[in-house]
């Protein structure tokens, strides 16, 4: 096994503090996120005009795309290459991460050019009325412009905390966001420019993100690289990335084909009760990407254990997961609880909106306390190389289950079936995920159980 690399120093770690240690930056990443994330939405809100929430708001099904995009490297990326060094495969490693920064630039250069042709269907797709139509338009242009930086800078946050670089890959988003909060109040407020300053805002903060990690990758990373002589697509690291990292971002994928439902359907009832439903959707964003960073962060040291063929210590880490992940989604979800009315006034000045966004925003919380477990087994699905049980997982949250939801629930009880169908969703998909994470769990118990004594067939405990 290869010990020299900083994940192998901190999968030597008491399991609590590995987990913290991994995970807590990776979370603070998604800090940033929800900074980045929020910015927009905040200073757009400021200028008390409703039609401008509602604009940015319809925009996040392609801003969640390019997400998902991201994630089929990144995520894909770092199951692989932490499982690579914990086999001591350090060339394979560089293999990959070559892969997956080539990858990157190409499909966000496609991404940007099939938008800026099919910008009028997509705004069709969006839902998007007459009254807002150019100011969506002028936001999502600007958007695909930063989808090659985007892509690279969701990618690279990924793959630094396979490295065991959890520090640099908050640097990187930090750096983004700050650009980001810099320029939005004078693009935005001070330049007069609404919308279409939010997204030049967040054009050059994706573009300082992703060339900060280029730079490090170029000077620092001692495991990664994006030498153009490692790329390749043979010796399986094309289908590796993409055996993850696809179920991986079919949650991305399908948050954002289900927001143009919702938007759709949410549309019909105006855009007043449109802007307030997705500043709803961008609250909830506190707690979930919280806790997503937290199962990204956990995943490579999962998937580290996996390569080195040590359940006993995957086990212990999967438990201080779990305890951390419930005490961080229960903690979020109280906080946002408390704070509903505050919160919600951020964004909103408007008092008809308002009127919806606060009851919204209180039954979309009702299941985050779930969010956190979630993730952590969503997650080791992934460092455990599931691919399949990780596609139903991740297509049954945001797809199979929820827009199925959105339509009966409509139909059913009205707007109010339109927000519930995420929190019924939510219960449906955890009771499915423990069940696939403990069947995988016992399949691994028997495949490694010859190779180490300390590990019996019935070493199933729940975690």
């Amino acid at each position: 096994m290869n010990e020299n690399n900083k994940l192998a120093e901190i999968h030597n770690m008491p399991p609590f503090k590995a987990v913290v240690s991994n995970a807590v930056p990776a979370m603070l990443g998604f800090v940033m996120v929800l900074i980045y994330n929020m910015a927009d939405l905040f200073f757009v809100g400021q200028t008390g005009d409703p039609l401008d929430v509602a604009a940015v708001s319809l925009a996040t099904p392609m801003f969640l795309t390019l997400i998902g995009l991201g994630t089929i490297f990144g995520v894909g990326g770092t199951s692989v290459i932490s499982r690579s060094l914990g086999a001591g495969n350090a060339e394979y490693a560089k293999k990959v991460s070559s892969f997956c920064f080539w990858s990157s630039i190409i499909v966000g250069s496609i991404f940007a050019i099939i938008l800026y042709i099919f910008i009028d269907e997509v705004l069709v797709l969006l839902g998007t009325s007459e009254q807002i139509w150019d100011r969506v338009k002028d936001y999502l242009i600007i958007l695909g412009f930063s989808a090659p930086f985007l892509l690279i800078g969701h990618c690279y946050t990924n793959l630094l905390r396979a490295e065991g670089e959890p520090k640099k890959a908050i640097t990187g988003m930090l750096i983004g966001n700050i650009v980001n909060i810099v320029l939005d109040p004078i693009f935005i407020l001070w330049l007069g420019m609404g919308v279409k300053g939010a997204a030049i805002a967040t054009l050059l903060g994706n573009t300082a993100n992703g060339i900060y990690y280029i730079i490090y990758l170029k000077k620092d990373s001692k495991l990664l690289g994006l030498d153009i002589k490692d790329f390749t697509i043979k010796d399986n690291v094309l289908k590796s990335v993409m055996l993850i990292g696809i179920p991986a971002s079919i949650a991305s994928f399908l948050q954002s084909w289900s927001n143009m439902v919702a938007n759709n359907l949410m549309s019909t009832y105006g855009d007043i009760p449109l802007a307030g439903f997705g500043v709803a959707m961008k609250i909830i964003t506190i707690p979930t990407l919280l806790c997503l960073g937290l199962g990204l962060g956990v995943q490579p040291l999962l998937g580290y254990c996996i390569g080195a063929k040590n359940l006993l210590r995957f086990k212990s880490l999967m438990k201080s997961s779990l305890i951390l992940g419930f005490g961080v989604s229960a903690t979020l979800t109280l906080i946002c609880y408390i704070g509903l009315n505050y919160i919600v006034g951020i964004f909103l000045t408007d008092i008809s909106a308002l009127e919806y966004a606060a009851p919204f925003t209180a039954i979309l919380l009702s299941t985050t306390i779930l969010v956190g477990l979630f993730n952590v087994y969503s997650n080791a699905l992934q460092a455990m190389g599931e691919a399949s049980s990780s596609l139903i997982v991740n297509s049954s949250r945001q797809g199979i289950v929820y827009i199925p939801l959105l339509f009966i629930l409509n139909i059913a009880i009205g707007i109010d079936g339109l927000v519930w169908a995420q929190p019924i969703a939510d219960v449906i998909t955890f009771l499915l995920v423990i069940l696939l994470y403990y069947r995988a769990y016992k399949k691994f118990v028997k495949k490694f159980a010859h190779e180490d004594n300390n590990i019996e067939e019935n070493d199933i405990i729940m975690q």
